[in-house]
């Protein structure tokens, strides 16, 4: 699954290095094999050679990539059973003690986990880091949340408990394999991982000296409902639907709308809060178009901007799609898959974790009733909101979380909203930067995607934070076409933004300053979360 894969895409750059392990290693490798740990067993402790690796699970898989080439390592597996049901696999990847550079890298997954993130383990071995990472104990794979249903220890074990263990795990492996502790230890992941980054951070506070959480699904009982909203927005009403392709025509009129409204036409919305687009403005004036929308269309792409609400209070449940985000992917595609059914009325749409709720009989969701009764059952289990990161900030820990502002699946203004309760409940906006700080990115999708600077490392400007006390006042993102640099911009500590300085390209982060932007009114449907 595609989202499985952009965890490790969007804050981390990396060169290769090509060291070879000696025999001295390889047998302390081995002899991890009858490591003692913790309700675990070992099933791998391999000493891997410099050259081509092949992920397991990838022999043979049609579409599957060419093996990878690596510097020499050692491969720990291991399955944790913090339970009967559990079933978490881990594994760690050991670089020979000449190249380790003393640190431990804790990496996140995506979607449903249940699989090990291959490529999360390539980047931080590239980059020197003993890496760990967890298929979260889970079953199924990409965004098919069914494994929750019916197991809720496995539920427990894919919110929060088999990141924590891995980390444990990790730790002592890394102790029995160099014959010392890390020096630091930092966690780095996006969409799920962003998820585990922030629920490390909030209920396992010790674990990691710094922390990259991006693009995060913290919100996740509100998150999941979004698609129901989306779908009976498009199909309760069969003529509310509107074909995928139109999406394109809808994102060329948000730009035709908003783009100049930061002083350049670049393609990119700075900050979507300012976009105030309305759908009915490319109403066609008769019938239907592939260019324009019918009012019906119109109505239901508002709807989908407005983001679910509470139908009795009308209180916001989670924030809507952004403008500029429409075509991205893991946003409309998915709700517009399918046409509506030729009776008329809505299809099945209650997937996910909603049904992992034994408060919840269906077959429809009531956004009240249904809403309230999933997350007091949930919501302690797998929401990680908890604005309170006083226990982090005690012990030295440093934070950065980043999301793009036009990412369609998890729309940034959640973690906007989330930020600045931090900053309510942190003392204000002067104390949170000391720990933690919130870097948005105008025209970025989901953990990497869209045509905007969308690659940058976060992870070495956590490292500079962590150990040289170097807060990140800004960090160079880029884009490329192909294997071409063509356009980089600087991104900016919320509430900052990049402000081009009035002359020279504005493909040239060089050409830009990080300015203090003046208070943005919120767009309907967009206020505090619960």
């Amino acid at each position: 699954m595609r989202n499985r894969f952009l965890v490790t895409v969007c804050a981390l750059t990396f060169a290769a290095t090509g060291h070879h392990a000696s025999s001295a290693a390889d047998a302390t490798c081995e002899s991890l094999a009858s490591l003692a740990l913790p309700e675990a067993t070992i099933t791998a402790a391999t000493a891997v050679p410099a050259g081509p690796f092949t992920p397991p699970g990838a022999q043979g898989r049609a579409g599957a990539a060419a093996p990878l080439t690596l510097p020499a390592f050692c491969r720990v597996a291991a399955t944790l059973k913090p339970t009967p049901e559990s079933n978490i696999k881990i594994e760690v990847w050991l670089p020979p003690a000449e190249s380790w550079n003393g640190k431990l890298l804790g990496t996140g997954n995506g979607g449903a986990g249940g699989a090990i993130a291959y490529g999360a383990l390539v980047t931080g071995l590239q980059r020197g880091f003993a890496t760990a990472n967890t298929d979260m104990g889970t079953t199924t794979t990409g965004l098919d949340f069914s494994f929750g249903v019916g197991h809720p220890e496995m539920v427990k074990d894919w919110a929060y408990r088999s990141t924590h263990l891995m980390t444990v795990a990790a730790k002592q492996t890394v102790k029995a394999f160099y014959d010392r502790d890390a020096r630091l230890s930092y966690f780095t992941g996006c969409s799920t991982g962003g998820h585990q980054a922030l629920t490390e951070a909030q209920r396992f506070p010790d674990d990691y000296n710094g922390i990259v959480s991006g693009n995060p699904a913290n919100n996740r009982t509100h998150l999941h409902v979004v698609g129901i909203w989306n779908y009976n927005a498009t199909h309760a009403d069969p003529d509310s639907y509107f074909p995928f392709s139109k999406t394109r025509a809808i994102h060329r009129a948000v730009l035709a709308a908003c783009d100049t409204l930061d002083g350049l036409e670049d393609g990119i919305i700075d900050d979507p809060r300012r976009c105030h687009f309305d759908p009915a403005t490319i109403v066609c004036k008769e019938g239907d178009g592939a260019e324009c929308l019918t009012e019906k269309q119109a109505a239901a792409l508002k709807k989908i901007y407005a983001g679910p609400s509470n139908p009795r209070t009308g209180a916001p449940i989670f924030p809507g799609m952004s403008p500029g985000s429409e075509a991205n992917p893991l946003g409309l595609e998915r709700t517009l898959a399918s046409a509506p059914t030729a009776s008329g009325g809505p299809q099945p749409v209650v997937v996910g974790l909603v049904n992992w709720a034994t408060s919840f009989k269906g077959p429809s969701f009531d956004f009240d009733r249904d809403m309230a009764a999933i997350d007091a059952e949930l919501g302690p289990i797998v929401n990680d909101v908890n604005p309170d990161l006083s226990p982090l900030k005690k012990r030295g820990g440093r934070l950065i979380m980043y999301t793009g502002w036009a990412d369609p699946l998890i729309p940034a203004q959640d973690l906007v909203n989330y930020y600045e309760r931090v900053e309510r409940a942190m003392g204000g906006a002067e104390k949170t930067q000391e720990f933690a700080r919130l870097f948005l990115v105008p025209g970025m999708g989901h953990c990497g995607s869209g045509t905007a600077p969308n690659q940058f490392d976060a992870l070495s400007a956590l490292d500079q934070w962590v150990e040289k006390g170097v807060a990140p006042d800004t960090m160079i993102a880029s884009h490329r076409a192909g294997t071409t640099v063509d356009r980089t911009r600087p991104l900016c500590p919320y509430p900052q933004v990049a402000k081009w300085k009035g002359s020279g390209g504005t493909d040239d982060a060089a050409n830009f300053a990080c300015a203090k932007a003046a208070p943005a009114p919120q767009p309907p449907g967009v206020g505090r979360q619960y």
